[in-house]
């Protein structure tokens, strides 16, 4: 087995048990905190972009309003629906609950500090695959969704948990590959590891002073980290592509007859999620904890407690790329999601890896003339494949280009066709109060005559 190119785990599993305790009441607190504040920074963000003010009574800047709707959702009286499936129907938001938070375990806040006297990465554990369990816990909660959704003894919420069933097939497969990348490129699947292989690769001149600057992967696996946050967007039912809980067509999808404390649990693990994958995000792509440039020629900026802010600074930034995208794009098509799922995101990321593999090869230098020869060929077909295809797809005719043109009748088809709506948003007279009106004048007619 290949040793791990970065990542220093013997750091790990030395913390006495109350520091290990403070650890986890201090991510929950973190966890909790950021939930309050990212529902108040939503609101108040789509507020700005809708030109009104959002939240401001509850506290300064209304910064209390999410806590007071928590309480609300609190004390409301908790309905069990007459046909749901009572044990499941109660352990199902716990465990969306539970993978959320389990999933911030294995994150990294910053380097080792002194913590009442002892030496303690600012993270509460590390494994050689962390990353593979964020994804199970990502995945697992899922399966919250899904069985909420099935156990509330209804139709809609049936509805909002198979589709999110199949979400979770389309876009996880689409965030798993977009990540072998960054471990190709690392050489590890610890997230400590990771952030230390963003350190310090890159060099920036000026002049003829040169100095170190941090090599984020976003600008080094562009495709790779455009991937993974649009798959992050379908991962936590966020729009546009929030189709479990399409309150146009499911009334609230797979959480429609949950209540009280139950109801709070999913919206609570549902922006945990959030700030999970927006954590995850900047620890792969942005450099996790390390400063960015040029606060990082600083000396002492990726040391102590300041890394804290960085991380945090980074989570806030993505979590606004969220809300920028509720407040900007309509909800998708059903048939559209799973197409951009299926046909874009994961043939996209497919070639990505190819790609990505054969320039590895050719840096490492070990190939003959004759076999780089053959990897530079063969990544140029496969651009060129591509290329074929995509064109190939624009060039396609339009389906509907060849269908009846509706008649002057307004019928499509003929004047034994299908009746077209109207146009100008005018709702024609129904047929039936039409008849209603003629019995009525006849019979008065009769009456009178």
């Amino acid at each position: 087995m290949t040793p791990l190119a970065y990542g220093n785990l013997d750091q790990f599993g030395k913390d006495p048990w109350w520091l290990v305790l403070a650890k986890v009441v201090v991510i929950f607190a973190f966890l909790v905190v950021m939930t309050l504040f990212a529902i108040w920074y939503e609101r108040r963000v789509v507020a700005r972009m809708q030109v009104r003010p959002g939240p401001n009574r509850n506290g300064p800047f209304g910064l209390l309003q999410s806590l007071a709707d928590g309480l609300k959702l609190a004390f409301k009286e908790d309905i069990m629906p007459k046909m749901a499936d009572k044990v499941v129907f109660f352990f199902a938001p716990v465990i969306s609950t539970i993978c959320a938070f389990t999933a911030f375990s294995v994150m990294p806040f910053g380097p080792t500090v002194s913590i009442f006297g002892h030496q303690s990465p600012l993270q509460l554990t590390d494994i050689p695959v962390a990353v593979l369990l964020v994804l199970a816990c990502s995945s697992m909660g899922i399966y919250g969704i899904v069985l909420g959704g099935w156990a509330s003894g209804s139709t809609y919420p049936l509805l909002g948990g198979l589709r999110s069933s199949a979400q979770m097939i389309s876009y996880e497969v689409a965030m798993g590959l977009s990540i072998v990348s960054v471990f190709l490129v690392a050489g590890t699947m610890s997230t400590s590891g990771i952030v230390e292989a963003q350190a310090g690769n890159g060099t920036i001149g000026i002049g003829s002073w040169t100095f170190d600057a941090p090599a984020w992967y976003a600008i080094l696996l562009l495709p790779s980290f455009l991937i993974y946050f649009t798959s992050a967007v379908g991962e936590t039912n966020r729009a546009p592509f929030d189709l479990p809980e399409a309150e146009s067509e499911l009334v609230g999808g797979f959480h429609t007859e949950y209540s009280s404390l139950k109801f709070a649990l999913f919206f609570l693990a549902e922006y945990i999620n959030m700030v999970t994958v927006s954590g995850l995000c900047a620890t792969l792509f942005l450099g996790g904890w390390r400063a960015p440039w040029p606060i990082s020629l600083w000396d002492g900026a990726n040391h102590g407690w300041w890394p804290v802010l960085w991380f945090t600074i980074k989570v806030l930034l993505l979590l606004f790329v969220f809300v920028w995208l509720r407040g900007t794009l309509p909800r998708l098509r059903y048939d559209q999601f799973m197409r951009f799922g299926w046909k874009v995101l994961i043939p996209a990321n497919l070639v990505w890896i190819l790609a990505l593999s054969g320039i590895r090869l050719l840096q490492k230098g070990e190939l003959g003339t004759g076999s780089r020869v053959g990897v530079i060929t063969g990544i140029v077909v496969l651009v060129l494949l591509v290329l074929v295809m995509v064109g190939m797809q624009r060039g396609r005719k339009d389906p509907l280009a060849d269908a009846p043109k509706p008649d002057p009748g307004g019928r499509v088809g003929g004047a034994n066709g299908f009746p077209l709506p109207p146009m100008n948003l005018e709702v024609p007279p129904s047929p039936r109060a039409k008849r209603v009106i003629v019995e009525r004048e006849t019979v008065s007619t009769g009456k009178e005559s």
